[in-house]
């Protein structure tokens, strides 16, 4: 599982971009949001840079999670 804060994920209409933009690269990919904490996780088979690819392109660039 891997973390990525996206400080850009403020609303549900983020959540349905993302979505679509991580599972356009692992359609069995399971993800868990956090608005409040502007966090999610990803289980996925892609490589953690794979992910953030996917999540750049998507216009939710994150920046490192603590």
């Amino acid at each position: 599982m891997t973390e990525f804060m996206l400080p850009d994920m403020t609303c549900g209409h983020c959540v349905g971009v993302i979505n679509e933009a991580l599972t356009a690269v692992d359609s069995d990919c399971e993800i868990e949001f956090d608005l409040l904490n502007h966090t999610i996780t990803v289980n996925s088979r892609c490589t953690p840079q794979q992910l953030v690819n996917a999540l750049t392109a998507a216009g939710y660039p994150p920046k490192q999670s603590d």
